[in-house]
């Protein structure tokens, strides 16, 4: 058996020669990954439920001192009681400079905490958190399921061709709208008995009179209490009062919804491409998160905050005597505030309220995004 060296020289030379289909492949399997992410498994609705209410639970409670200082602030009642009994003291901390009334608002918030905390107790921050949860947990539940529903829904309806992940912003503003109408209809009661609570101030005689040791029938008494005179005053339509402005309030909920979208894709994109280029993965957790709740909450809550001063004008106890109550509309508010109080009315209890929502919106959608987060990796993994 002779052997050929050209054909072994051959056949080395042969195997030098790049397969066009091998060099294809490899190139291929070398090429970067898109940044369009692969289609994750959708979570069922009751996870949006549960989760939205878990969310509005943590955030509620973590920041109702705020929402308790930003309720008095905005209602005519409490500016009652601030020039009648504390005048001198209130006027001697005016700020005497342009640039000083940004900070001042935010001492005077704390301010308040210290003096509420000494008047009327520790647990008085904490007064009409019971209504408060027991509207936040169904109103995010409510907003965050709605929400996930028509975001699916819109999305093959206005998008069909388009990336499972990738909604466009009409399919957010949509499912926004319908989301805050659902919300605001459903817990609008709930809302007008917490405002009520909040706005009582109680004397000194009771607020002293107070055992620390209350139970749970103690602590629901108040609102069971409100509930009852609220309905044999003013009927069932005054658990509805200051819906017109809640409405009006869905606009706040559609801008924070479609900026959260916005940012928290910009974030993952962002994160994706540091991936591609060696800088790590995993940057998309929880600054991502944060920034994009945070600042959408920010930007949303400056542009409509008015709408929630007329909102609790509206929802707080008409007085008995007056036949005509001038807080009765919603335009009728708009015109009253503006012609008795000025444009600054319109802004009042605002760095309080911005004290609350911020951090609330944070805790709320990082809960709300860790239970979605659960939820797909259980069914990527089942």
């Amino acid at each position: 058996m002779s052997f050929d060296p050209s054909s072994s020289s051959a056949s080395s030379s042969s195997s030098n020669i790049p397969n066009p289909l091998i060099s294809s492949t490899s190139s291929t399997s070398s090429q970067p990954k898109p940044l369009i992410p692969e289609p994750k498994p959708k979570p069922p609705g009751w996870v949006h439920f549960l989760a939205g209410g878990l969310g509005g639970m943590c955030g509620a409670t973590v920041t109702a001192p705020f929402d308790l200082i930003k309720t008095r602030l905005q209602s005519s009642m409490y500016h009652h009681h601030q020039t009648t009994s504390n005048h001198h003291h209130i006027k001697s901390l005016e700020p005497r400079r342009n640039f000083e009334k940004v900070l001042y608002h935010f001492k005077d918030t704390g301010r308040m905490i210290r003096e509420i905390q000494r008047t009327e107790g520790f647990r008085a921050l904490f007064r009409g958190l019971g209504p408060t949860l027991a509207g936040a947990i169904p109103a995010r539940s409510i907003n965050f399921y709605v929400y996930g529903t028509c975001k699916e829904v819109y999305q093959e309806v206005l998008n069909p061709t388009s990336h499972p992940n990738q909604s466009s912003s009409l399919v957010h503003i949509f499912s926004a709208i319908t989301a805050g109408i659902a919300t605001s209809t459903a817990t609008n009661p709930i809302w007008v008995i917490k405002t009520r609570l909040q706005l009582d101030i109680p004397t000194t005689t009771t607020t002293s009179n107070r055992s620390p040791n209350t139970s749970i029938k103690t602590v629901l008494k108040p609102s069971i209490d409100c509930m009852t005179r609220i309905y044999s005053q003013e009927g069932l339509l005054g658990f509805y009062r200051g819906l017109s402005a809640s409405y009006l309030g869905v606009a706040e909920g559609t801008i924070q919804w479609t900026l959260y979208e916005k940012f928290k894709t910009i974030g993952i994109h962002q994160s994706r491409s540091g991936e591609l280029e060696g800088q790590g993965q995993g940057q998309e957790c929880w600054w991502n998160q944060v920034l994009a709740a945070g600042s959408a909450k920010l930007l949303a809550t400056g542009i409509t905050y008015p709408h929630e001063v007329v909102r609790t004008r509206m929802r707080q106890k008409r007085p008995i005597e007056s036949k005509v109550y001038k807080y009765d509309g919603l335009l009728m508010t708009f015109r009253t505030v503006f012609q008795e109080e000025g444009i600054r009315a319109f802004y009042g209890g605002l760095p309080a309220h911005l004290l609350r929502v911020v951090p609330n919106a944070i805790v709320m959608y990082t809960v709300y995004e860790t239970a979605l987060s659960i939820s797909r990796k259980k069914l990527e993994s089942s």
